[in-house]
């Protein structure tokens, strides 16, 4: 790993998964396991310490032992919102940055963490987003997927205030890089009862 200090864990499943038909994406099983158990076995090993980014009733996770962060942010705006609360989780634990997940997305790199970290080393604020090959784009980003500093939260507060809600509209006004992964499935999400059918034929 880098010199900078290990980040902390924050899986994001604060959306309403409305292409699954409503409900947590996370809870749906995958192999005999939920897709968040999945997340946080993957995750876990790579951070300091994990939490969840999620609204309603927090007691629906108590299973996973995990602290439970609503979003800031009222109505649902996005990924930003999860990662804004993170980052105020991260502050008031001592953290300087955080790494986070998706909750539907199973197969993530195990050099997660590890990669981002690398890409952030000579940067002023360590903000790195996950990308793999796109043979249309060049790569595709996951903004779901990324390194965030705790030092540039109060900046987040007043962009999502201000109305923004496109992550990578953020990110590249802080000069955030790209960590390329090579598989180009790594970041394979579920979204639809056909990702899920597609990711059981993945494992």
């Amino acid at each position: 790993m880098s010199a900078l200090k290990q980040p902390l864990g924050v899986i994001l499943a604060g959306g309403q998964a409305t292409r699954m038909g409503g409900g947590d994406k996370g809870l749906l099983t995958l192999g005999g396991q939920t897709l968040l158990a999945r997340v946080i076995d993957r995750l876990e090993p790579q951070v300091g310490s994990v939490s969840l980014n999620a609204n309603g009733d927090a007691a629906r996770f108590a299973d996973f032992d995990l602290p439970v962060l609503p979003d800031s942010i009222d109505g649902f705006v996005g990924p930003l919102a999860g990662v804004l609360a993170g980052l105020d989780w991260a502050a008031s634990q001592g953290a300087d940055t955080i790494v986070t997940a998706a909750a539907d997305t199973p197969f993530f790199p195990c050099d997660l963490v590890p990669q981002l970290l690398l890409r952030a080393e000579d940067m002023a604020h360590p903000l790195v987003l996950a990308a793999t090959p796109d043979p249309k784009r060049g790569t595709a980003r996951h903004p779901t997927f990324g390194l965030w500093p705790v030092a540039l939260r109060d900046d987040l507060r007043a962009a999502l205030t201000g109305g923004l809600r496109k992550v990578v509209l953020w990110t590249d006004q802080h000069d955030g890089r790209e960590a390329l992964f090579p598989d180009e499935d790594a970041f394979f999400n579920v979204n639809t009862p056909e990702d899920l059918a597609r990711a059981e034929t993945m494992l």
